[in-house]
């Protein structure tokens, strides 16, 4: 199978670290898309992002009226607990970390208005503070395309550390799972679980852990259910050494409360990983990730048989200046195409900006 690409530009000014659009959403209803990223300052290099650690990471979106092709740059509407930064407090100094503005669930309130998980125009999108320890959580819900934003919400009944992204499987009008990682007995970062709400985001409860406790971290799911009803989670993966990262597969038949492993889905995201970003056109599975290793990249594997095989590697794009890129997210951009999100840079000292491509896969 080959595949033809177009490369964009999103999101991206001088100066700025902008970034990791995988940590928050991207959503589509036709030609209409919107992308929500964090935007930051460059500064000094650290083991793998050149970013101020003085200055917030605030949450932005753009708009695209035309599949991807061209971008509006507009401000996330919600209401940010701390009133700064969102979903970036491992990259910040104390001072400016969401943790130290919260106390117990101040500033979350209940949801009252239940969600309809199968409305196409409502939108969740998955917000934290850190990704270990005690790490809190909450969620927004979009009613007008991401024009505004309700919340943040409480994810109510779970009593364990969250460190939500964004990653939800709709069952019902009022069902849904959403799939979340927590922190390992040892406070260290982390794995997957599943929670499952069945009155419409009002109260949730623990449905199962994805995987047994890594020794590492398996953590940022990316979900999907397949035609027979099971649901497909690709985690991302690395081991106790902090070296070459992975992704895995597991898969459960009945909804959530059991998984079991469906083995190594790719081998090598590079050195500290990248986590998997899962699209679909008609029957065949995309999974889009960054490579954090020279030549560093896009790239992309397909299943046509709902993931029980995996193609070669395909490469989107391997002109990145550091391994400080990927992050996708992904949607279906027509009945051949789908366009992948993703934080990008030229180089050291070159801003990080928030760039796209629109990949259609070539049966040969």
């Amino acid at each position: 199978m080959d595949m033809h690409c177009r490369n964009l530009e999103v999101y991206r000014k001088r100066g700025e670290f902008a970034g990791w659009p995988a940590n928050y959403g991207l959503w589509s209803w036709g030609d209409e898309v919107v992308a929500v990223f964090a935007r930051g300052k460059l500064g000094a290099q650290g083991a793998l992002h050149e970013l101020n650690r003085d200055y917030p990471f605030v949450p932005w979106q753009t708009r695209s009226l035309d599949g991807g092709l061209t971008w509006m740059s507009e401000p996330f509407s919600g209401h940010v607990p701390g009133g700064l930064s969102l979903s970036a407090d491992e990259h910040l100094n104390a001072d400016l970390k969401v943790r130290s503005c919260l106390s117990a669930n101040d500033d979350l309130c209940p949801l009252d208005d239940p969600i309809d998980f199968l409305d196409p125009e409502t939108v969740i999108l998955c917000a934290r503070t850190d990704v270990s320890g005690d790490a809190m959580s909450w969620f927004y819900v979009s009613r007008d395309r991401a024009l505004t934003w309700q919340g943040p919400y409480a994810f109510t009944g779970l009593d364990i550390p969250i460190c939500a992204r964004t990653d939800i499987v709709p069952l019902g009008r009022d069902d849904a799972l959403f799939m979340l990682s927590t922190s390992k007995e040892d406070g260290a970062e982390g794995r997957v679980f599943c929670a499952r709400t069945a009155d419409g985001g009002r109260t949730f409860v623990l449905q199962g852990f994805v995987g047994p406790q890594p020794d590492g971290y398996s953590i940022m799911p990316a979900s999907t259910t397949l035609s027979s009803g099971t649901i497909l989670t690709l985690t991302r993966c690395m081991g106790t050494g902090g070296d070459k990262g992975w992704i895995e597969a597991f898969a459960s038949d009945d909804q959530g409360r059991t998984w079991t492993p469906k083995g190594c889905i790719v081998d090598d995201t590079g050195s500290n990983g990248n986590p998997p970003a899962l699209g679909r056109i008609d029957d065949m599975l995309l999974l889009v990730y960054g490579y954090r290793d020279a030549p560093f990249g896009i790239r992309m594997r397909v299943s046509s048989d709902d993931g029980r095989t995996w193609s070669a590697e395909k490469t989107i794009r391997s002109d990145g200046g550091t391994a400080d890129l990927g992050y996708p997210r992904v949607v279906k951009r027509d009945q051949a195409s789908i366009l992948a999100v993703y934080y990008f840079n030229d180089g050291e000292g070159e801003e990080r900006y928030i760039a796209a491509s629109i990949v259609a896969p070539i049966s040969n």
